[in-house]
């Protein structure tokens, strides 16, 4: 996920949400502190302290209604102890924003997420979903494919490198005729393959509308090599800066330095092979390693030695600020605005580790990369679980 360096109309940032409280504005208190029951729990990569609900950073100004669909979602592939608050989800008549604050307080159970050191901050990254133009064959000596897994790969790890696969007449053969589409741009191809999946409008195959006919790649193996990011590479040949680091700034990159396009794709070893996947509701975002389709805004992906898949997490953090030429990056900080929402931990990624870490889904469309692509954030995180049930082990 290009995020973690180191597509359609774009759902950006959410405008204040009907039924939403403004900070500063009064609503019932909160209880005042975590149950007695309520211990600290360790995970394989975190420590959860037992918190209150006081303690989440504006809690009572987000929406909890928003993100009530996200967690049914999650429901229909529960983690274990999270059974009967699903059924109780499920069961929630007529859910407004005050019902799904009530059972959210009532039924769960805030812990602070630590580190195993203790250590209470941590990285927020984004993603998202590409949406990028292709074609069933190949319209130019430039175009690249997007490669279904070979049949070999099961048996040779790790398979060959990106430089490999562009070299290596072996490999070359072992990927003929797995090509699901073509990209003119291989800087798409990249950008699919570092998101993991994306929607292609395929221009040569027009819908029933005229239109071209939209589908998904998702994420279906890779070669058993190390994530190289390229981003990281171009920084440390003085291409830009790590605060200027963005797909717009390595596009740029490309067009000034054609010649040595594929000497920075091959930085990056792993290579990424997808399926195809029809897209009947475009309003649908991708699945996630839950299994379950991810919301924008409302997603994340994790750690899930830290924590478990289909629980909700409240974040603390802010939204990447613009970049500005000639301003400094602590202008940057102090300029961006808070992001403390209600989200469901739903995916994970490579780049993905350690307790206090997320990768946020921004969506797909215009707006989306570039939000994606600038968030490196400092991040607090409160997972919420059903009281009374230990979590999952992974």
């Amino acid at each position: 996920m290009f995020g973690a360096l180191g597509a359609c109309a774009a759902p950006g940032p959410e405008a204040p949400p009907p039924g939403a409280v403004p900070a500063g504005e009064a609503r019932r208190a909160p209880p005042a502190a975590a149950p007695a029951a309520a211990v600290p729990i360790a995970r394989e990569n975190a420590l959860w302290q037992p918190s209150a609900w006081s303690e989440l950073p504006g809690w009572n100004s987000d929406s909890a209604l928003r993100a009530w669909p996200a967690l049914l979602a999650s429901c229909a592939s529960p983690a274990p102890g999270w059974a009967a608050a699903c059924a109780s989800a499920r069961a929630l008549a007529a859910p407004d924003e005050a019902r799904v604050r009530a059972w959210l307080e009532a039924t769960l159970q805030p812990y602070r997420v630590l580190a195993l050191d203790g250590r209470a901050d941590g990285l927020a990254t984004g993603y998202f979903e590409p949406l990028v133009p292709a074609t069933r064959t190949r319209k130019s000596p430039r175009a690249v494919a997007l490669h279904a897994p070979p049949a070999d790969l099961a048996g040779r790890r790790p398979w060959y490198t990106r430089a490999e696969i562009e070299s290596l007449p072996a490999a070359r053969q072992a990927l003929s005729g797995r090509e699901i589409a073509w990209v003119a741009d291989p800087l798409d191809a990249l950008l699919l393959q570092v998101q993991g999946s994306g929607r292609l409008a395929l221009t040569d195959s027009p819908g029933p509308d005229g239109r071209p006919q939209l589908v998904r790649v998702a994420y279906a193996g890779h070669n058993d090599r190390p994530y190289q990011s390229v981003a990281r590479w171009l920084v440390e040949r003085g291409a830009f800066t790590l605060e200027q680091a963005s797909w717009p700034a390595i596009r740029a990159w490309a067009r000034a330095n054609p010649a040595r396009v594929q000497e920075m794709l091959n930085a990056n070893p792993r290579y990424v092979f997808f399926r195809e996947e029809p897209l009947p509701d475009p309003s649908l975002g991708p699945r996630g390693a839950q299994g379950v389709p991810l919301t924008p805004g409302r997603s994340i992906a994790v750690d899930p030695r830290a924590v478990p898949y289909g629980t909700p997490v409240w974040l603390d953090t802010t939204e990447p600020a613009p970049w500005i030429a000639g301003v400094g990056a602590a202008a940057h900080a102090a300029a961006a605005r808070p992001l403390q929402r209600l989200v469901v931990a739903q995916d994970t990624g490579s780049a993905i580790t350690g307790a206090v870490r997320a990768d946020y889904f921004w969506g797909w469309g215009d707006g989306a990369d570039e939000a994606a692509g600038r968030m490196k954030q400092p991040l607090r995180m409160w997972a919420l679980w059903p009281k009374g049930a230990p979590p999952a082990m992974p």
